[in-house]
């Protein structure tokens, strides 16, 4: 069934889609063969796979189709509703006759998406995703010169974040490591100060909020700076810091809740290996390696 929003949709393989409305084009498509029966709660149970998956990933891309999120206020105020009703069971208990559910569900989906493109604005998707160009392709982000990390950190604190600064030209062994990151993040006194005992403190703080119940807002960002010291004197330690940090990272993700490091290094030449299955990649300004020289 395709639509002035969808004239030239092609089959291909649901790997190959680039974002949610592609996959849906896909089932659009091919309704039988992604929703028998044409239950738009299983729909529903598909497309909550995928925003899971999104999260697992730490892929930051626009969703709307939670219970309580876009489509769902688009359409009750379109019917001019209020109602704990999920958008899947709202259309199939009134669709009109002569349509499906299924059929219903594209139309108006259609029409929401034409209604959106005409109140779109420029720079939305940075407010209404703020921190999204920290969280796109890595949760670890490097910084080689000091202003830039700086302009980063009032911007993400104007947008609402709790910025953790961390001092990391001070830490000639992992015990100062430890000692740092649980006073700034108020870790409790039977933290065991190793990297196991990291790993699950920092979960709690990044996925169920901070030990001392100080405001974290949008999210919670770790600045740490002069991490090549650390690096240089603590080399494993500090690949496995920065894994831990991009593994609760996606955790945090899954639950709806920012969490990601800026990390500072006087070394514009530094390598990572691949953290938490994603890379270690300097900023959009500090990409090219003559502009850290």
């Amino acid at each position: 069934m395709p639509t002035e929003d969808s004239p030239h949709v092609t089959a291909k393989h649901w790997q190959d889609c680039t974002d949610v409305y592609d996959f849906l084009n896909q089932i659009r498509l091919r309704p039988g063969m992604w929703v028998p029966g044409g239950s738009l709660l299983q729909l529903q149970s598909l497309l909550t796979g995928y925003r899971a998956a999104l999260g697992v990933h730490g892929i930051e891309k626009p969703f709307a189709f939670w219970p309580e999120d876009d489509f769902n206020r688009w359409l009750q105020e379109q019917r001019g509703i209020a109602g704990s009703l999920t958008w899947a069971a709202e259309i199939e208990r009134n669709t009109p006759v002569g349509s499906t559910p299924v059929e219903e569900f594209f139309r108006l989906l259609d029409a929401y998406r034409s209604e959106s493109a005409q109140n779109s604005t420029p720079g939305a998707a940075s407010t209404r995703f703020p921190g999204i160009e920290y969280t796109n392709n890595t949760f670890v982000t490097l910084f080689w010169r000091r202003q830039l990390l700086t302009e980063a950190e009032l911007r993400l604190e104007e947008r609402g974040f709790r910025v953790v600064h961390l001092a990391a030209g001070k830490w000639a062994s992992e015990q100062d490591m430890h000692r740092d990151v649980a006073t700034a993040l108020q870790f409790p006194d039977y933290y065991g100060h190793n990297l196991d005992a990291l790993n699950d403190c920092l979960g709690d703080v990044t996925c169920y909020g901070p030990y001392d119940d100080s405001p974290e807002g949008t999210g919670l960002v770790l600045s740490i700076t002069d991490y090549d010291h650390f690096t240089a004197a603590c080399p494993r330690a500090a690949q496995i810091v920065l894994d831990i940090v991009a593994d609760q990272a996606r955790h945090a993700a899954v639950l709806q809740r920012r969490f990601f490091a800026l990390v500072h290094s006087n070394d514009p030449d530094i390598r990572f290996e691949p953290v938490g299955a994603m890379p270690v990649m300097w900023n959009n300004d500090e990409w090219a390696d003559s502009n850290r020289g």
